[in-house]
């Protein structure tokens, strides 16, 4: 990250006008005179009014884009061409890095660093990964009898739906969109209504690169309005959502009440990370841990939030825990020093709250943390927390918080230790801590989830995939396989 100040990035709050406009068919509109307040949970100020999507303003969305895709120039332009117009996109979010970081900081509460260093680099990545990508797909020509040619094409779904959360509201934006416009689809976007204006102006900076008008239309609304009309439009083919397991739930009803369009869902998770006693460094796995569970607030569907280790090691990971979560530098988001700002808002903040209460009342021991601070900046702030003596039962250890809240589960042998990792409805991701390389081996297989880190954490890159099981969902994102869910396989049978 370059060198900015508090003060500078106060500053540039400061100055930072965004529009709360749709952008739809390549031009910012207004919509039907229905707005809402964006509010930054840094403060509890005011970001911006913005457009609160009707029915209206969504059929106006999807019309551009499904005339884009009927007879545009998008869908039949070489993949090459659409892959330059993917990486100037990246270059402009390069270009306005600042600026988008900023915006992401200030509407969800992440601290300023983490928005530059880590958001910006993935949304930039992934554009510029498929970008690249785009025409090295392959479609396929079967080995048949010589008196026949077979080939198996792959084709642009049409259009995307794609509806993302606020937590990494560019990031996972750009996992959706990105390969969708390099399958040569066109997309209505819906960011959530508490970090709208980021992916505003991912939209506005996709017209600069050169999409073509209606390729990407950026809608804002809530879910039960925008996103439903999303969800039960007929002129959408393909939904692609990420948030909850409940929502996840709702779309698949959508679906089946419209027109069965296809929907891929990344859901919750409740994700076990476990710590053996031959963890090749005990205490960079509980530091880890520590870092994982209160990195971006906790607010991950990845988040390690069920710490499953050893009885013989327990005390000796659960202390340097709680000394980390004590020592953690809370505060400003727009402060380069902070390492954990606020929650994304006050209705978030209270429901985490009442997490905690729950696990109090429950029998859980509270190490450390446990109640909101910072009380004087009217921001959403909440200490780092970590439970110990958590049974499995525990709604603790069963549902998803999706907060900078720790529960820590002891086990006595490798499996106990499986059992209790997929012990729960979701299956996103896991981690596991060992030096014996057949353990490695053998746990990863074991785990029901879609990713599985061994002596590490969040870590990998766009290569590989991304993606669920169980309530967790279906479908992946990143890599080639993304491209999957935006085509459509057509096999032309020629006889000779």
């Amino acid at each position: 990250m370059l060198d900015i100040t508090h003060d500078d990035w106060l500053r540039r709050a400061k100055a930072l006008d965004v529009s709360g406009a749709h952008h739809i068919d390549g031009a910012d509109e207004p919509g039907g005179g229905q707005s809402y307040p964006a509010v930054s949970p840094r403060d509890g100020q005011v970001l911006a009014h913005v457009a609160d999507a009707q029915p209206a303003e969504v059929d106006a969305a999807v019309a551009a884009a499904r005339r884009a895709f009927d007879s545009g120039p998008w869908p039949r332009l070489a993949p090459a061409g659409r892959g330059r117009v993917l990486l100037r996109i990246a270059d402009l979010l390069e270009e306005q890095r600042h600026r988008l970081a900023l915006t992401v900081s200030l509407e969800m509460g992440k601290p300023i660093t983490d928005a530059y260093d880590i958001e910006l680099r993935a949304a930039i990545n992934t554009f510029r990964w498929y970008g690249q990508l785009a025409d090295k797909l392959t479609d396929e020509s079967p080995h048949t009898a010589p008196d026949a040619l077979a080939l198996v094409t792959r084709e642009p779904a049409g259009v995307v739906g794609a509806v993302v959360p606020w937590n990494f509201p560019l990031t996972l934006a750009s996992w959706k969109v990105a390969p969708a416009l390099a399958a040569g689809c066109t997309v209505v976007l819906k960011p959530s209504e508490n970090s709208p204006l980021s992916a505003l102006l991912l939209g506005r900076l996709a017209t600069e690169a050169g999409l073509p008008p209606g390729v990407l239309n950026v809608v804002t609304g809530d879910g039960p309005t925008a996103g439903r009309a999303i969800g039960l439009h007929p002129d959408v083919d393909v939904l692609a959502f990420t948030g909850s397991t409940a929502v996840g739930r709702h779309f698949l009803r959508y679906a089946a009440d419209s027109n069965l369009k296809r929907v891929w869902l990344e859901l919750g998770g409740k994700s076990p990370n476990i710590i053996l006693p031959d963890a090749p460094d005990l205490e960079k796995a509980a530091e880890t841990a520590a870092w994982g569970i209160f990195f971006n607030q906790g607010e991950m569907c990845t988040a390690p939030s069920r710490l499953l280790v050893h009885s013989s090691v327990a005390e000796r990971v659960t202390d340097t825990i709680v000394a980390r979560a004590r020592e953690l530098r809370i505060g400003d988001p727009l402060d380069p020093a902070t390492e954990m700002g606020a929650l994304v808002g006050e209705r978030h903040l209270q429901r985490v709250l009442e997490h905690i209460g729950t696990g109090l009342n429950e029998g859980a021991r509270l190490r450390a943390g446990g109640s909101r601070t910072l009380t004087d900046t009217g921001g959403s702030y909440l200490q780092p927390t970590v439970f110990d003596h958590v049974d499995p039962g525990m709604r603790l250890a069963r549902e998803e918080i999706f907060g900078p809240v720790l529960s820590v589960l002891t086990f006595d042998d490798l499996d106990e230790a499986v059992a209790l990792a997929n012990d729960t409805e979701y299956g996103l991701a896991a981690g596991l801590w060992t030096s014996d390389l057949s353990t490695a081996h053998q746990v990863s297989r074991a785990l029901k989830a879609g990713t599985v880190w061994v002596n590490c954490y969040e870590e990998g890159d766009l290569t590989v995939p991304f993606g669920g099981v169980k309530q967790s969902g279906n479908g992946r994102d990143k890599s080639a396989h993304a491209i999957e869910k935006y085509t459509e396989l057509k096999t032309t049978w020629i006889q000779l």
